[in-house]
């Protein structure tokens, strides 16, 4: 199950949105920039309209996990979903839940804002999202699944789980991929707060880095495969790794490094196969709770889809 995925008390009310063109851009927000208590940005709908923040916008199982990663070994407060104002407030970075359904919003909101769409190659991404929805919609049903509001919302509004019988079907997926993919780049179109990355190419993570300012010479990337894996996602690791031990196993999968070709970097390989819990398994202090409770408690903006 994702992490920080479950139920917890919203409001939403309707408030229409545009497409806002913009190309400036402030540098990433320090610490104490984003620290609520010194703002009142939470009264209002702008709720950071100064500050710039990352939005990883890309669909599930195209990389989220290992971009919210990678911007995390690069300083930056990363929340991978965010339900309240404050996380959103908190992070530098959001990624998955909300992001990729409320793009537009969002930019209304954060106008200082840069996006990050993510592709995947067709023929992984549909079985690696139908092993998804597997575990998840039983979650998201609209009266008695567990996980959050806005989680189920933003499935709705993307993948029309509630709309079909089938939503792991594969022409289904690919038609809600394909649908997506046009409208951002089609809402993106001439902008120069936007980049669009497949992580499986090289040096992908170079080219976010330079897109956001942030230097390529980080001595932690070379460390985020052996932090990211835990004992019990070795256990799920592919089948290419020894079978011999758990002690060898762990060896293996620690011994993948970052690629720093002379392609540049690349980004670690998490979340692979089966296992979708990397997120919630990775240690990291500058990790933000995607149900971050601050003035408003856990409220979300006064938007809907």
């Amino acid at each position: 199950m994702p992490d920080n995925a479950n139920n917890s008390p919203i409001t939403t009310h309707v408030q229409p949105t545009g497409n806002a063109k913009h190309t400036g851009h402030s540098p990433i927000a320090t610490t104490a920039e984003m620290n609520p208590a010194k703002s009142s940005a939470l009264g209002g709908e702008q709720a950071s309209v100064e500050k710039q923040k990352v939005f990883i916008i890309g669909l599930p199982r195209t990389g989220t996990t290992s971009v919210s990663v990678a911007l995390l070994e690069q300083g930056l407060k990363v929340a991978h979903m965010a339900f309240t104002k404050q996380a959103f407030m908190l992070a530098d970075a959001i990624s998955d839940v909300p992001c990729f359904s409320d793009y537009r919003q969002l930019d209304d909101l954060f106008p200082q804002a840069k996006f990050v769409y993510l592709e995947r190659d067709m023929a992984k991404w549909v079985p690696s999202m139908q092993m998804l929805l597997g575990k998840m919609l039983p979650h998201l049903e609209a009266k008695s699944g567990r996980f959050h509001p806005i989680m189920k919302r933003s499935f709705r509004h993307t993948f029309a789980i509630d709309k079909v019988t089938d939503p792991a079907d594969e022409a289904h997926l690919i038609a809600c991929y394909q649908r997506h993919k046009n409208e951002v780049l089609a809402y993106f179109h001439g902008r120069e707060d936007f980049i669009s990355l497949d992580i499986s190419h090289a040096g992908s993570l170079s080219r976010l880095l330079q897109f956001l300012g942030l230097t390529t010479d980080c001595p932690t990337l070379g460390q985020v495969t052996d932090r990211a894996f835990s004992d019990s996602q070795i256990k799920s690791a592919p089948s290419q790794i020894s079978q011999e031990g758990a002690s060898q196993e762990k060896a293996a999968v620690q011994s993948l490094p970052v690629n720093t070709s002379e392609h540049g970097l690349d980004f670690p390989k998490l979340n692979a196969g089966t296992h979708v819990a990397a997120w919630h398994e990775y240690k990291h202090p500058n990790k933000v709770n995607s149900n971050s409770a601050g003035p408003q408690s856990r409220k979300f903006f006064d938007y809907t889809l």
